[in-house]
């Protein structure tokens, strides 16, 4: 069966949602929808929305991601990051149509020592953990061929994110660290774009996949390399060697991890997502995270 080609994506103006647009724009029959077209929080106006919308697969990359926020705001974390994914999946299993959801690392509580796989339990320790692993559940339980797509530190070049932060610190101080005992592995938007057709076809195994770059590493080694492929490219910066702080610190620390002064909501210690299952239905590896850092720095920033 041929894949299919109608394809919504919702969070077009975010960071993984703008990348989907520009990597499916000519190759396939796509419609977005931003915060401003369609608005997760507005239960009936979206479900109208859609329901007059022809589509084969509706990609679900919007959310509320603050995980700070959410701990304060915690109505609006499950009515974003649960009951509009139900409602999401209510209208596809309709419709005949595919939903892919994207999901977080942060639905573990980073116990384990070895990656995460797709059949470990899942034991969030935030409010926004608790929220995005609840619309896992109601996706699944709506359709079994929806399909639910785990991420991790997730960069690219359409909205700034903790690689970006990194970089613009160290082009204006003269000092700057990062966490030395908080493991992920970083995934780069381009690449959850090219594999994601893999997945379209309605027939293809639903469920929940795991998909981030190969490896994995503490943010003060994302940062240290995102530092040593700048100055390899030709990008000035104030700063060679990333200092080392410690998970716990960031509840005291200064504004310059997301605009947060202060962590309010626990995070995950290691989160490092298995992509074992990917590999095993594709055929093929994800590259490592040093390859696609480097080259998001190559492309985006060695020209400016």
């Amino acid at each position: 069966m041929k894949t299919r080609s109608k394809i919504v994506v919702l969070g077009s103006g975010g960071r993984l949602g703008a990348a989907l647009m520009g990597e499916y724009r000519d190759k396939l029959e796509v419609t977005g929808f931003n915060h401003a077209q369609l608005d997760l929080s507005r239960l009936d106006e979206m479900r109208e929305k859609l329901r007059a919308t022809n589509f084969d697969v509706l990609i679900n990359a919007a959310a509320f991601t603050n995980v700070d926020l959410c701990e304060t705001q915690q109505d609006r974390a499950f009515l974003i990051n649960a009951e509009a994914p139900r409602v999401l999946a209510e209208v596809c299993r309709d419709k005949g149509a595919k939903l892919i959801h994207f999901s977080t690392d942060y639905v573990f509580d980073g116990e384990k020592r070895k990656p995460y796989s797709e059949e470990d339990e899942a034991r969030p320790i935030s409010v926004y953990g608790e929220s995005k692993r609840a619309g896992e559940k109601l996706v699944l339980q709506t359709h079994h061929q929806h399909l639910v797509v785990r991420v991790s530190w997730v960069f690219g070049p359409d909205r700034p994110s903790f690689i970006d932060a990194m970089i613009k610190r160290a082009r204006e101080n003269e000092e700057v660290d990062a966490i030395a005992d908080k493991f992920s592995t970083p995934t780069y938007t381009r690449d959850i774009a090219e594999m994601l057709p893999h997945f379209f076809n309605f027939d293809v195994e639903g469920g929940i996949l795991h998909f981030a770059n190969a490896g994995e590493c503490s943010w003060q080694e994302y940062a240290q390399w995102a530092l040593d492929c700048c100055q390899g490219f030709g990008v000035a910066v104030k700063v060679k060697t990333v200092g080392a702080s410690k998970l716990q610190d960031m509840t005291r620390l200064r504004r310059g991890y997301g605009g947060q002064a202060n962590w309010v909501a626990r995070r995950p210690a290691n989160s490092v997502l298995s992509t074992a299952k990917y590999t095993a239905l594709t055929g093929v590896s994800p590259r490592a995270w040093r390859d696609a850092v480097a080259d998001y720095i190559r492309r985006f920033y060695s020209k400016k």
